[in-house]
């Protein structure tokens, strides 16, 4: 069973008796990608209108999607920061218009001044690529009882993938992921994600290791999320070069993160994810999981 503490009311929770409301789900739940920028790696410009993104959140909530991460900046390896302002235009009509209708919202942002504003036009958490690094994103997310998705990674999308070094890849990236969603959970913000950061400052080696060592986080006291979708260790392992095309690699590297205790994944092909995971969960346990 997973479960998730806000801050306040947000769609699916229920009031815990800490004065948190939780929202709980069984299995491995699914996070869908809404990408609204131009550049991002595999699915630029398919969502720069807010009814073409509209219309991919609706199959995906229908599917049984639980997460919905809108994202208006691209941290492909390699890619340079945009303006807050332009990411705000980007985010905040498709945040404004999926909360209308009742969807669970999370904002992709590197940057406090966005969170901020995505929190009070509606989103519920913050998916933060640097881990909440800055104090001030620690201070919006718990001033707002938004909980966060601490992700690891080594540098800074610009120069992440310029030669990543580990002495214990798994010790150190376990290590630094506990000990920073203690500290942001110390300082208010009301729950906390992990999320190993496959691809993030990491070579291909790296994120198997990660991958294979999942159990170990899984064994701790927060969620673990994972996000493979598409992401270039496909392409070394099975010859995928276009990264639109590595969906089928996405989904065996989610499928392992889920027997493995994940919580949560995040991916592009969501709506596929759902299928798959019911299916799965249904070998495994004997039981059949109702549709949400």
């Amino acid at each position: 069973m997973g479960a998730l503490f806000f801050g306040g009311p947000v769609p699916g929770a229920q009031p815990a008796d800490d004065g948190r409301w939780c929202l709980r789900w069984a299995g491995t739940a699914v996070m869908g990608i809404l990408n609204t920028t131009p550049d991002s790696f595999s699915d630029g410009g398919r969502h720069t209108s807010v009814d073409a993104a509209l219309a991919s959140a609706r199959r995906m909530r229908a599917a049984g999607v639980l997460i919905l991460d809108v994202g208006g900046e691209s941290t492909r390896p390699g890619a340079e920061p945009v303006p807050a302002e332009v990411e705000l235009d980007r985010v905040l009509p498709l945040v404004r218009a999926l909360a209308a209708e009742g969807a669970l919202i999370s904002v992709d942002t590197m940057k406090p001044e966005v969170a901020h504003v995505a929190l009070r036009a509606g989103a519920g958490l913050i998916n933060d690529v640097t881990g909440l690094r800055d104090p001030e994103m620690v201070r919006v997310c718990a001033a707002a009882g938004a909980p966060a998705c601490v992700m690891h990674m080594q540098g800074e999308p610009r120069t992440m993938q310029v030669q990543p070094h580990y002495d214990d890849v798994v010790a150190e990236v376990h290590g630094a992921l506990r000990a920073q969603a203690e500290q942001v959970r110390a300082a208010g913000v009301p729950d906390v994600v992990l999320d190993p950061g496959i691809g993030f400052g990491k070579t291909l080696e790296h994120n198997l290791t990660l991958l294979r060592a999942l159990g170990d986080l899984t064994a701790g006291p927060f969620p673990v999320l994972v996000g493979a979708s598409r992401k270039r260790l496909i392409d070394y392992i099975a010859r995928v070069p276009q990264a639109a095309e590595r969906d089928p690699g996405t989904l065996a590297l989610h499928l392992h993160a889920a027997r493995h205790g994940a919580a949560l994944v995040r991916a592009h092909a969501a709506a596929e994810h759902v299928q798959a995971l019911r299916v799965q969960a249904a070998l495994e346990s004997g039981t059949l999981q109702s549709p949400a």
